[in-house]
């Protein structure tokens, strides 16, 4: 088992560079497949996910080239198969091969997607979409038979601004005949990514970005080209990171419109710091107070950047009221921080956080990808040696994490037990 070891209180300076988007790349890899050529991903990020994705490529006869961050996919030996429960279940995302499968060849079979377990994730919006277009669905020991002997064009409603069910229902529609609408869409950027990904090919996607998303499909798809955007995720992780031991720290490669509710609120709190371009200076605070935060669909404050704010929050004056709305298992990651010396009380799906306290390192567990963040915050202020097990969460996310903070000043290490 990896574990991180992080000794406190280190000052960083210098430059960290963000790599691409985890959540655009888990849903560009799984399009490529509906490509009848080739497909060239550049600005790939170097984490767990993307290898589990290729695997899966692989297995269904793709032929994948990978060098530095740069991957080529070449889909003319592709063979339609059933995606395996081991496979299915180490990443949540494996669920986009149901929409690029079904659309490609009307047929696809994968077992329940696996992932963090941050609460209630059911996909019945995806299905439904589906089934709207045409699809049969059937559900047999977990693994989900999804068929059409034609998908056509349909209006689709969703009861929740699903990321998802959004990108899942484009690349079922792509090859679809007649127009596809998704109405309440979601509307983060990522989604933008994968829609350019699929025009690329000559998909006809517009209004990707916007609640109101119109597909109209083609015969086929050719070869496609994109660039994995920045990790907007990644970067307001290491911004917090920067508020709160940073000198003169650069966030370099970050579009500043993918983050303006995550600066918006971390100004609030009195942070100060500047953007230029695609880069972010910041030094450590002098003085941060307590703020009310509530995670919310983009463009509100995203819930993946909700627990290591919540780190950040307890070196805040004053009493913050922290309200998770998307998931009801974000909170998993609070008994640790209270271990830390944090003073935090649940309720619900909320905390109330105290601040502003000290934190002391700890032995302590990284229970999901954006818990094991807090934990590698909290590990970064506290006094003395925190040890983070199940690190593997951390892997999934965050690229090359140990290698990019300790070139800043970190002390930190990655460790097999």
């Amino acid at each position: 088992m990896k574990k991180l070891i992080i000794e406190g209180k280190k000052e960083l300076t210098g430059t960290i560079k963000i790599g691409g988007a985890k959540n655009s790349v888990v849903a560009l890899l799984p399009a490529a497949i509906l490509s009848n050529g080739k497909s060239v991903i550049y600005n790939v990020p170097n984490i767990s996910d993307v290898d589990k994705l290729n695997e899966m490529l692989k297995s269904l006869g793709a032929d994948i080239k990978y060098e530095n961050d740069v991957i080529e996919i070449d889909t003319k030996n592709l063979k339609n198969q059933a995606i395996s429960k081991e496979h299915s279940s180490s990443i949540r995302a494996s669920y986009y091969f149901m929409g690029a499968l079904l659309s490609k060849y009307h047929r696809a079979v994968i077992s329940y997607p696996g992932g963090c377990t941050i609460g209630s994730r059911p996909i019945d919006f995806h299905i439904n979409g589906f089934k709207k277009m045409g699809a049969t669905v059937k559900i047999r020991d977990n693994t989900y038979t999804i068929t059409a002997k034609k998908l056509h064009g349909a209006d689709i409603y969703l009861d929740f601004a699903s990321v998802g069910a959004t990108i899942n229902i484009m690349l079922a529609a792509v090859l679809a005949d007649g127009k596809t609408h998704i109405w309440n869409a979601a509307r983060e950027p990522e989604i933008v990514n994968v829609a350019s990904f699929l025009n690329s090919m000559g998909a006809k996607i517009k209004g990707a970005g916007t609640n109101s998303i119109t597909i109209e499909g083609v015969k086929e798809l050719n070869n496609g080209i994109v660039e994995v955007i920045p990790d907007r995720i990644e970067a307001g992780t290491y911004l917090m990171i920067g508020i709160l031991l940073g000198k003169d720290l650069i966030i370099d490669g970050v579009i500043k419109e993918h983050l303006e509710s995550v600066i918006t609120k971390l100004k609030e709190t009195g942070a100060e710091f500047t953007i230029k371009g695609s880069k972010i200076y910041v030094s450590k605070a002098k003085h941060l107070t307590a703020v009310n935060l509530k995670t919310l669909v983009y463009p509100g404050f995203p819930t993946d950047l909700g627990q290591p704010m919540s780190t950040l929050l307890t070196q805040c004056e004053g009493e913050s009221l922290f309200e998770e709305t998307i998931y009801e298992n974000r909170m998993r990651h609070v008994k640790h921080l209270n271990d830390m010396g944090a003073k935090i009380h649940l309720f619900d799906n909320s905390a109330i956080i105290t601040g502003k306290t000290e934190l002391y390192g700890e032995e302590v567990i990284a229970t999901d990808l954006r818990a094991g963040a807090a934990m590698l915050v909290a590990g970064m202020i506290a006094e003395g040696t925190t040890t983070i097990s199940n690190i593997e969460h951390i892997l999934r996310g965050y690229e090359n994490v140990v290698d990019k903070l300790t070139k800043v000043g970190a002390k930190i290490e990655l460790v097999d037990d």
